[in-house]
């Protein structure tokens, strides 16, 4: 699954240019089929984490192990986003994974938070190049 997740998430131009950086937390249900019916962010350190995760679990379809006799499953994925740090201290890079975690805007669930019965999947690391 990682190594799905490594070659279907597309890190976009914006998160590359704003250093963006943290976790995200989904829920999505697959039927009997393994197709992807509802996709649900419950907390994401930064919105424009979001897209590039939806898009690869779209990519995910038919993909899910549903448990014998359920009609469709839940599943919660976590996903923690960092770059690849730089061969030397660069006062630019420092500035700007600063100034986007001030500016950043968070997804947060104000309620709380029905699960029932869900496959927690292991956490998938996302580290990426940033332009020196």
């Amino acid at each position: 699954m990682d190594k799905f997740f490594k070659d279907s998430l597309t890190v976009s131009p914006e998160i590359i240019q704003k250093k963006a950086i943290g976790t995200a937390v989904f829920k999505f249900t697959a039927d009997e089929k393994g197709a992807i019916s509802k996709i649900i962010v419950y907390y994401a350190d930064d919105a424009i984490l979001a897209p590039a995760i939806i898009d690869a679990l779209k990519k995910s379809n038919h993909k899910w192990i549903i448990p014998d006799r359920e009609k469709t499953h839940d599943f919660i994925i976590t996903f923690a986003f960092g770059f690849n740090a730089t061969a030397a201290d660069n006062d630019d890079l420092q500035k700007t994974v600063y100034d986007n975690y001030r500016t950043r805007k968070s997804i947060v669930s104000t309620n709380q938070v029905p699960l029932n019965e869900a496959t927690l999947l292991p956490n998938v690391v996302v580290n990426y190049d940033v332009a020196q």
